[in-house]
């Protein structure tokens, strides 16, 4: 029987880390007081932002992190933060830029 695989924790991001992994996601917007990210996404229809939710629900759970999140028709809200973290962490980022990459960004 093997041990089991301990993981160190997930830390927060620091100023100038989360300056940096902004300026890469244009899309995205920071919202201090949770220190989280956020997105709003507008598609055609709802059958168009019900199947992009699809896609990013198979990514976050391959990656066991999953967005926050609201659906209203054609409308597609997002917010990344990390709570293990206790804020934004590298997770969140790779997320937001998988999410982009979905979209094409």
């Amino acid at each position: 029987m093997s041990e089991p695989r301990i993981e160190p924790p997930i830390e927060p991001l620091s100023e100038a880390e989360r300056a940096d992994a902004l300026d890469g996601l244009p899309d995205w917007d920071y919202e201090d007081g949770r220190d989280a990210i956020r997105r709003s996404i507008v598609f055609t229809d709802f059958a168009a932002a019900f199947g992009f939710m699809a896609r990013v629900a198979l990514i976050a759970e391959k990656a066991d992190h999953h967005p926050e999140w609201t659906n209203v028709w054609n409308r597609v809200e997002i917010l990344l933060t990390t709570h293990d973290a206790g804020g934004l962490s590298h997770r969140d980022i790779e997320l937001a830029t998988a999410i982009d990459g979905i979209l094409g960004d």
